[in-house]
């Protein structure tokens, strides 16, 4: 039985339940139908009688069926939900707010820079995975081409609909009684934002600041033609604000949202260097490079990575070989539409 609980479980952040992190705030995480990431963090803040959260959730049944019993723990039902404040569009935080508005009227904000990401996403002629394509092709990867076109996939472009609102990062909104900053923070996607409440001294982070994973880079059907550039930029924006706790979308909170940011920029750094060398040793594009690196914090092989994992592999990699170019340490040319790197 769900119970709401004072103790937030570090060392299995994902057990369902509704987790008092403190000021009015509730961390609830819902599950997500995959191997991967086990969960998703959705954060309710109070709001008079009513409930803001903080992202969603993917669209599943067992996701809705959970949220509704963490809100009824907070004396809500789901009708009391007023607004949904969305981190990025990608499914796991964004379609679960999508069906709820068809039944209970409840608002959806999101980044502008998502809008690109919904109109591809709606085009039935398109297909689900047009942007990884694209990359994967630009990335030698043929394979992996032919192993997404022939997996199945449940795909339902109603999923995509427009929120009500844009946020137009920089600003500040009000939630409840206080004032809230929404900074944008693109690299994860186009239009990924993060919500900072200086009354309760906590960012709410989505996936841009993570406590135990790194970020997949890029992986939208727009995606941005520098997003690691981008990613890198937003950590330092993040990183010149007051530190404050983190409230991730995935993983445990932790204390420090600039802790992490170190971590991440000194893991990027080191990326840009073990893929730099690769060009050295004979890799030319971004899936020979990324089949001779190790991946996740286990250190997995890329052949012992699902489908995907591979794909995110050959996609970052790619990144990391762009910004490269960018910075002026290797040359790029292109052959068939696959990008080919060397020492400039």
């Amino acid at each position: 039985m769900m119970q709401l609980r004072q103790d937030d479980p570090e060392a299995d952040w994902t057990i369902p339940g509704a987790y008092d992190v403190g000021a009015g705030v509730y961390r609830i995480p819902l599950p997500l139908p995959q191997d991967g990431l086990q969960a998703v963090n959705v954060y309710a803040v109070r709001d008079g009688d009513e409930l803001v959260l903080v992202d969603s959730g993917w669209a599943i049944t067992e996701a809705r069926d959970l949220l509704e019993q963490a809100v009824k723990l907070l004396d809500v039902s789901l009708a009391g939900v007023r607004r949904f404040l969305v981190t990025h569009v990608h499914r796991d935080h964004y379609t679960l707010a999508v069906t709820l508005r068809r039944e209970f009227g409840m608002r959806i904000t999101l980044g502008r820079g998502e809008a690109a990401t919904l109109r591809t996403a709606r085009d039935r002629l398109a297909g689900p995975w047009v942007g990884m394509l694209t990359q994967l092709r630009r990335g030698g990867a043929d394979d992996l081409c032919r192993e997404v076109v022939g997996a199945p996939v449940q795909y339902d472009v109603s999923d995509w609909d427009d929120p009500d609102d844009w946020f137009d990062a920089p600003e500040e909104i009000q939630v409840g009684t206080g004032s809230w900053q929404v900074h944008p923070t693109p690299g994860h996607t186009r239009g990924h934002v993060v919500f900072v409440d200086p009354a309760r001294d906590v960012m709410f982070a989505g996936d841009h600041v993570l406590p135990r994973i790194t970020p997949s880079i890029g992986f939208e059907q727009q995606p941005a033609e520098l997003p690691l550039r981008d990613y890198l930029d937003s950590l330092k924006l993040v990183r010149g604000l007051p530190d404050r706790r983190l409230l991730p979308a995935h993983g445990p909170v932790a204390p420090s949202v600039h802790a992490r940011v170190d971590e991440l920029i000194e893991h990027h750094d080191i990326r840009l260097h073990q893929i730099d060398e690769l060009i050295d040793a004979g890799a030319h594009t971004a899936s020979e490079a990324a089949r001779r690196m190790l991946w996740t914090r286990w250190g997995r092989t890329f052949a012992e990575l699902d489908l995907l994992g591979r794909c995110l592999a050959v996609t970052e990699t790619m990144a990391h070989l762009d910004v490269l170019v960018h910075v002026g340490r290797l040359s790029r040319t292109e052959a068939d539409g696959v990008a080919c790197y060397t020492r400039g």
